[in-house]
């Protein structure tokens, strides 16, 4: 089967290979594939700019979905042929006192798609059933492969962070994380909700008024402070949620938020600080991370899906056969899609 690899530790090493079909074993499923998200990973990936682990080669892609094409012979609860989406905790130990408490996300054994096992991007994909979420009949495999990313922003925004009716919240990013994470403020009551882009979101943050932000700013043109400070009573964001990826982005969230106020740090940057961190504690602030999902957050993020409480129309900027993955991480890359979605047929 065609998949999309990543074999060596330079930049562009990314190509479509043969591959062999997974083997299934008695306590997993196998999952035929139909749609894969491209996320801002993969675009690390495919230029080693990644500050996670992989092996490699890998197969690329965590953020998909199928029908079950084979059940192993100790699977229960499951048949051939149902819709499902798949989350990436491909592998986890099940006996640390994260996995026993529910926190399985946390486990430091865990193997996720994509990096340490064998992703998505690809026809087959061997899957253990504790991980599957079935498919409502009225999402199509194209909006369930969003399934992660939304699930991303519910477990930040929603089980993680405080969002009080009224709030004022600043979004830094307008990739998929950053719209969905606004679009999940105003769910949660935010009052204000202000999303931060730079020159080449100018598309995504269109997209961010679409869906309902009130502010948008492009802070390489405009001064996010002076703005914030504007509204309300003056003092700042109650919650700053860094969706860029960027270390940097920390200084201005420190800048942007009000004290006793909390930043909720979702983005990945392997670059050093270089700044203080005595804003934190000037203002009591609350600095947090979040990361990955378990089961309840993915259940959480279909049912809005399902219901049309969450709008992802627009956030589908394009669909590709597998074999023209490049030209998916392009779009994405250059700020014309929000989110790519990958077909296999």
């Amino acid at each position: 089967m065609k998949a999309v690899v990543k074999y060596g530790r330079s930049p562009a090493n990314v190509e479509v290979r043969d591959v062999s079909e997974p083997t299934l074993l008695p306590h997993q499923v196998i999952v035929a594939v139909e749609a894969i998200g491209v996320c801002g990973s993969d675009i690390h990936l495919w230029h080693e700019k990644q500050s996670w682990q992989i092996k490699l080669p890998v197969i690329l892609g965590h953020e998909f979905c199928g029908t079950i094409a084979e059940l192993g012979s100790q699977v229960k609860g499951f048949q051939i042929g149902e819709r499902v989406v798949v989350e990436t905790a491909a592998e986890i130990c099940g006996e640390c006192v994260y996995c026993l408490s529910g926190n399985y996300n946390l486990c430091p054994r865990r193997r996720g798609y994509g990096a340490l096992i064998d992703g998505a991007m690809t026809r087959y994909v061997a899957a253990r059933p504790q991980i599957l979420h079935r498919i409502p009949e009225n999402v199509s495999f194209e909006q369930a492969a969003l399934t992660e990313p939304i699930s991303v922003a519910n477990k930040a925004l929603i089980e993680k962070s405080r969002i009080n009716p009224g709030d004022l919240v600043v979004v830094q990013g307008a990739g998929a994380i950053g719209i969905l994470s606004a679009q999940v403020a105003l769910l949660c009551g935010a009052g204000t909700v202000v999303v931060l882009g730079t020159d080449i979101d100018t598309h995504r943050l269109e997209i961010a008024r679409q869906v309902g932000v009130h502010h948008t700013l492009n802070i390489q043109k405009e001064d996010p402070l002076e703005l914030v400070s504007s509204l309300g009573d003056g003092y700042g964001a109650h919650l700053v949620v860094d969706c860029t990826g960027v270390s940097a982005a920390l200084q201005q969230s420190m800048q942007l938020v009000r004290p006793l106020g909390a930043i909720t740090k979702i983005g990945w940057g392997p670059q050093p600080l270089n700044f203080s961190l005595d804003p934190l504690v000037a203002k009591a602030v609350t600095l947090q991370g979040s990361f990955s999902h378990t089961f309840a957050t993915w259940e959480r993020s279909l049912r809005l899906v399902s219901t049309g409480q969450l709008d992802i129309s627009r956030i589908i900027g394009g669909v590709y056969p597998l074999e023209c993955w490049a030209d998916a991480f392009t779009a994405m890359e250059s700020g014309q899609n929000i989110k790519s979605v990958l077909v296999t047929k």
